[in-house]
């Protein structure tokens, strides 16, 4: 158990940005609303999964819609709290431990503000590894938990419960009434026990998200190469660098879908590397062959800063390295391709790990 003070929030941003792999919001906003409550002199403590009892109540807590909507709607804070307390009233559960649905993005550090405003504390996992565009593509849903009832707020106070027959389900109804709200939603869903999130939640994510941050710093600090201690602290892999010259972007049904292309330089010169996105990053293809794809993690970041560039700031004429992560195990066994690989996508491919391909 830790309370985490405010360079702990730049770290997490940063890390998460990369784990985001494009989506999930840009967790700017996210650690501008925690910051807020750690400088009024609240506390956001963060509790080892080890250290959380079996019996304990347990619910993930997440912003959900098209990251671009945020740059325009954005958040005041409470509206994620009052989805929160939405949930505890109207289904007479007292919650014990909040935690991200995901740790890319806005979703990383919309729990830490809440766990600032209500005193309850934060279980350092998620339920990704990285960012996901739908509600079912969480390893919970692998585990078989419901993630019924959905609690939905917004901006303006209108809400919703979500009772649903099941995970895919829950996802096109909360999708429904998220667009019905203007593009933004903010939920509480997937209460589980301590006994079920120990055995299917990714453990000590935001850690990770830290750590990430703090290897950036400290390479600034020491004068060495950013990209590479980003490479030495995740285990990922350079596979392009170059231009953005090309982003083609909408808002569709509650997600923004698009491609960005990259023209090649240094080693890569004369090659052009396509990427399309779902909210998140899903496939890489250099001049038409596939490079590696979903659930692989697949980050765009500045060639300067290593900074990550989520989807909704992509823009012509950015410089930047593309990099690969690998995912959770969990996300390679059958169930997993089935609900987050590349053809649930709409691509007609087989996966094959990022070891394989590159």
């Amino acid at each position: 158990m830790r309370d985490l003070n405010v360079q702990d929030l730049e770290n997490l941003e940063v890390g998460a940005g990369i784990l985001g792999t494009g989506g999930g919001g840009d967790p700017y906003i996210g650690k501008l609303l925690a910051r807020e409550q750690l400088l009024r002199g609240k506390k956001i403590t963060l509790v080892d999964p080890k250290e959380v009892d079996s019996e304990s109540e347990i619910l993930p807590v997440a912003m959900m819609g098209a990251p671009v909507i945020m740059i325009e709607k954005v958040p005041g804070g409470k509206e994620v709290v009052k989805s929160l307390e939405y949930f505890e009233k109207n289904l007479k559960e007292s919650i014990d431990f909040i935690t991200p649905i995901e740790i890319g993005g806005v979703n990383s550090t919309v729990p830490l503000a809440v766990a600032g405003m209500t005193g309850k504390p934060v279980v350092d996992g998620d339920g990704e590894g990285r960012a996901f565009p739908e509600l079912q593509m969480v390893t919970f849903h692998l585990g078989d938990i419901q993630a019924s009832p959905v609690a939905m707020f917004d901006e303006r106070g209108n809400n919703n419960i979500v009772m649903a027959t099941d995970n895919v389900w829950a996802e096109r109804i909360a999708r429904s009434v998220t667009v019905r709200f203007g593009g933004s939603a903010y939920v509480a869903l997937y209460h589980m026990k301590g006994i079920d999130y120990k055995k299917w939640a990714v453990l000590n994510t935001i850690t990770k998200c830290i750590d990430i941050g703090d290897a950036i710093m400290d390479a600034k600090r020491s004068g060495r190469n950013v990209f590479d201690a980003l490479l030495d602290e995740t285990g990922g892999v350079m596979i392009f660098s170059g231009k953005i010259i090309e982003v083609k972007r909408e808002v569709e049904r509650g997600f923004a879908r698009g491609s960005t292309v990259i023209e090649g330089s240094g080693e890569f010169r004369n090659k052009h590397m396509r990427i399309d996105f779902q909210n998140e990053n899903l496939m890489a293809s250099i001049d038409g062959e596939i490079i590696t794809s979903v659930p692989d993690l697949i980050t765009i970041l500045d060639s300067e800063t290593s900074v990550a560039i989520t989807t909704e700031h992509l823009k012509y004429g950015f410089r930047v390295n593309v990099m690969v992560m690998k995912c959770d195990e969990r996300w390679r066994t059958a169930k997993g391709l089935e609900t987050v690989g590349p053809r649930y996508f709409g691509y007609d491919i087989e996966y094959r790990p990022m070891e394989e391909l590159i």
